[in-house]
């Protein structure tokens, strides 16, 4: 990858400070130095054998006090600590910090070659997590079969190229780190050393060479109880005084981990950079550019790092208890790890902006795939389907009946239906579905012409909790139809495209494709809840086939809800459905038909179906009718439910075909019948089989009831409906306030509603309603 082979060796693109990182933390060139006391690299005072070294180069004070007072550290009081690690923030003013990396930036002379980095230091971290300074082996412990993982990941001819490279580093850190040389000279001549490879090369290689020796070391220590060469090894490396000393060590190892962990924690960052896609994000743009503005500062450290750690295990060879007692290089060494974290915080930081922009850019592309996708004819439905559902998973469904994950092929040349929603799925909606998708079942058929698939669409950047788990699992137990194995596969380019184009809201949908994956019907639901499986094979066209077939009649009003309704309309009787919630409404107009019913001795059927919304009022008002024995009512409120929701599709149906009031009789029955509901009173609905029919609101009905005598004679002449019919007209008023209240679906809403009693434009009101009584 150019990315990181491309920083400019001209000091001059170099900042030297970033006012927007906060104090502590300010940032040159290198993200983690923030200004404090000048102190010249060059007058560092040298580093000796051991970690006091590092300190000085750090810290000259503080190595000045190690030298006077060996123990002092270890009796220091808590602000004197405190004081101390503090200090540790403090390593070069803003000027040397880019001094520094203008010497570090004029060694980097990458010659073009690209190594790949990570299986390296794949092997690299399992070298350092073996080699835990805090175990050792004092018993011969059980062999483990270890994974030749050099070989599975097939860097073995890598590997061969880089064992002198690493090896001559790791010489020299071992003779620099030996001698009396600071810290800061230590780095710069690594750097020479590395200058042909890139800045994610540099870095990983210098980690190389110290797990090199350091994992010989740990090796020799870890054996040394149970393998005689390692005992011999550790006797002349005094390795057997160190492992006394282990408890006393404790706190020293504990500050080489977490240094070693932060050093991989900022390789690894390095590495992701360089394999970020080029083709998504460009060197040259915000925030890739700030990024790699920082990297040669973080490898610096790095191996900064190393050359501590370094330091540190080379250190405790043959000194004495009094060295080993001493505290101070764990501060030193957890005075690095801060900085090192710190700039892997803002390494991470960098990388979760690229990240986002790539995410943005792939998005982006995914959609306008999918919109390619869709203005092309295919030859079957495989393309469009695994674009939809998702092309990177070979199972990515789960079978209804089975239960078991199966791929897209299932739906191979099949009419699909999507079954989309969020996790909002009323128990009534997936009954009905249920029915509809299993009707072939009752009809005998041995197989179903289509399939259905849930795409559960929800919001990606809300967590994914426990709770929404659950339900999820409950809704895939319950549904027979195909559904993704689980929410989070459905691309946010699909959910965009799901919601900008089908104007997906949280309303259930159902988007039909036929065999070629064209969409045939925006949404199905509609014509599904009208005529269930009767709409097949469920596309536009059948719904307005089946529309000029239909007439207005109870056959259309009640056609798959109640059976025995259709036998009675087919045996001519007369029928009477009524709603509402106000019982004493209910007893009037149940009295008065019954009255009616007596004198014309008419065989009247009279059902009670409800509101819309079938909650506390609506039970009390069927408690009410079962006690008193009113009349019939249908007992499952399923049923209520799903009369008026069969009123609101074929209002939906109406005006997806671009129909309106004007122009529609059954739209103009079906908006009466939804501002009845919308009422405060009662309504009612008299019919005799499928050809005679009236409606009116209960005040009209119960008035025109009470004053039958009037009207009587007209029964034996026209017949019960007519005359009802007629008795009715002199109660029609242009005095009256209709309300109507439609569903929440105000994308396909019109602006312009029409009033079912007097053909005016309705005003328009925004209406808040809970669904609670």
């Amino acid at each position: 990858m150019a990315n990181l082979q491309s920083i400019a060796t001209n000091p001059s693109v170099v900042p030297t400070t970033h006012t927007s990182i906060p104090t502590g933390h300010s940032m040159g060139l290198h993200p983690l130095v923030p200004a404090g006391t000048s102190m010249p690299i060059s007058a560092a005072p040298t580093m000796g054998s051991g970690s006091a070294s590092m300190g000085a180069a750090i810290n000259p004070s503080m190595a000045a006090s190690a030298a006077v007072h060996p123990t002092a550290a270890t009796n220091a009081t808590p602000h004197q600590k405190m004081q101390l690690i503090k200090s540790e923030r403090h390593l070069f003013s803003s000027s040397d910090d880019s001094m520094v990396m203008r010497q570090i930036i004029a060694t980097h002379s990458p010659d073009g070659r690209d190594i790949d980095t990570r299986p390296l230091l794949h092997v690299i971290e399992e070298v350092l997590h073996r080699a835990t300074p805090s175990v050792v082996v004092e018993t011969p412990p059980q062999m483990e079969v270890v994974e030749d993982r050099m070989q599975r990941n097939g860097i073995i001819g890598m590997l061969e190229a880089l064992a002198y490279p690493i090896h001559r580093i790791s010489c020299e850190i071992s003779c620099k780190c030996t001698g009396r040389g600071d810290a800061h000279a230590t780095t710069v001549a690594l750097f020479n050393q590395l200058s042909s490879y890139t800045w994610d090369a540099k870095v990983v290689l210098a980690l190389a060479a110290f797990a090199v020796s350091y994992g010989e070391f740990w090796l020799t220590a870890q054996l040394y109880t149970v393998n005689p060469l390692a005992k011999s090894v550790a006797m002349l490396k005094q390795i057997p005084d160190i492992i006394e000393h282990t408890d006393v060590l404790k706190l020293r190892f504990d500050a080489l981990n977490n240094l070693i962990k932060s050093m991989l924690d900022v390789t690894k960052c390095i590495i992701e950079f360089k394999e970020l896609p080029t083709e998504y994000i460009s060197p040259d743009t915000s925030p890739m550019s700030t990024a790699l503005t920082h990297i040669p500062t973080a490898v610096y450290w790095t191996i900064r790092s190393v050359v501590a750690c370094a330091s540190q295990i080379i250190g405790l060879i043959g000194l004495g208890h009094e060295y080993l007692s001493s505290t101070t290089e764990a501060w030193e060494l957890s005075s690095l790890a801060h900085k090192v974290n710190n700039i892997h915080g803002h390494l991470t930081k960098q990388l979760s902006l690229c990240h986002r922009d790539i995410d943005e850019k792939k998005h982006i592309e995914a959609y306008q795939t999918l919109v390619r996708l869709f203005d092309t004819i295919h030859v079957d439905n495989m393309k469009i389907l695994k674009a939809l559902i998702n092309n990177k998973e070979d199972l990515p469904l789960v079978d209804g009946l089975t239960k078991k994950r199966v791929s897209v092929d299932v739906l191979r040349r099949k009419i699909v239906i999507l079954f989309i929603s969020d996790l909002d799925i009323s128990r009534e909606e997936l009954f009905i579905l249920t029915q509809i998708y299993n009707d072939h079942l009752s009809t005998g058929k041995l197989e179903r012409h289509y399939e259905m698939v849930w795409l559960p669409v929800l919001d990606k950047s809300a967590p994914w909790a426990n709770s929404k788990q659950e339900a999820f699992d409950n809704l895939v137990s319950e549904m027979p139809w195909y559904s993704l194995y689980h929410p989070t596969i459905l691309d946010t380019a699909v959910i965009k495209y799901i919601k900008d184009v089908w104007r997906f809201d949280k309303k259930l949908m159902l988007v039909v494709l036929d065999q070629q994956g064209r969409v045939v019907c925006p949404n199905a639901q509609h014509m599904m809840w009208i005529w269930g499986s009767l709409a097949y094979p469920f596309s536009s066209a059948r719904e307005e086939a089946l529309w000029r077939e239909e007439t207005w009649g109870l056959e259309l009003l009640v056609d798959g809800i109640d059976t025995l309704i259709l036998t009675w309309i087919k045996e001519n009787r007369f029928i009477c459905l009524f709603g509402g919630e106000d019982i004493d409404w209910i007893r009037r107009f149940t009295s008065a038909m019954r009255h009616v019913v007596q004198e014309t001795r008419i065989p009247l059927q009279m059902v009670y179906v409800g509101k819309s919304n079938p909650k506390e009022r609506v039970r009390r008002a069927m408690a009410a009718i079962a006690e008193e024995n009113l009349s019939g009512y249908w007992p499952d409120p399923v049923m209520m439910w799903f009369f008026w929701v069969r009123l609101e599709s074929m209002l939906h149906s109406k005006m997806q075909a671009g129909r309106n009031i004007d122009n529609d009789p059954i739209m103009q029955e079906v908006m009466q019948m939804m501002s009845f509901d919308g009422s405060e009173e009662g309504w009612a609905v008299v019919s005799r089989g499928s050809a005679e029919i009236v409606k009116t609101n209960g005040r009209k009905i119960v008035d025109c009831l009470g004053k039958f005598e009037e009207w009587k004679e007209g029964v034996e002449k026209d017949g019960f409906v007519s005359a009802l019919t007629a008795a009715l007209v002199p109660y029609e008023t242009h005095e009256h306030c209709t309300r109507l209240i439609l569903p929440g679906d105000t994308g396909r809403i019109q602006d312009n509603v029409i009033c079912a009693e007097c053909r005016k434009p309705m005003e328009k009101y925004i209406l808040y309603r809970c669904c609670n009584d």
